[in-house]
């Protein structure tokens, strides 16, 4: 049940896909508040991490202020693989856009600037097409 850990493996296989909804990034002081679903929770010292929908933000009163689309990268890559990381975020900061990425145990999951989601994946598609021809 392990994941892939070769790294063109992973780039050429990455196929991203970008999820429906607007999310955003908020933080509590005790626990999920009723009506929301969180598709990630971290906690820190100063609190709970939440990223819920926008919407399920607005209707509990949540303050947010970085509004983000979800790609996730349906490639199954090893947590303890080098490298895919390393290589999105450089891919993204090479076309001025800031990347949260999430790891999952089956995938890694992207929160990008939601008006800029749809040029995330196409400079993702780009860099996986990239890697399946051998460019370097």
């Amino acid at each position: 049940m392990s994941g892939e850990s070769d790294l063109r493996t992973l780039l050429s296989g990455m196929r991203p896909l970008l999820r429906p909804g607007r999310y955003v990034f908020t933080t509590v002081d005790g626990g999920v508040p009723e009506g929301t679903a969180p598709v990630v929770t971290v906690t820190e010292e100063e609190g709970l991490t939440l990223v819920v929908t926008q919407e399920e933000a607005d209707a509990a009163g949540l303050a947010y202020d970085y509004v983000a689309g979800w790609i996730t990268l349906r490639v199954h890559s090893a947590l303890d693989a080098v490298g895919l990381t390393a290589e999105v975020s450089r891919a993204l900061a090479g076309a001025g856009l800031s990347c949260n990425v999430v790891a999952g145990f089956h995938h890694d999951h992207l929160f990008v600037p939601h008006e800029h989601a749809e040029r995330a994946v196409e400079v993702l598609g780009e860099l996986s097409r990239g890697a399946a021809r051998g460019d370097d």
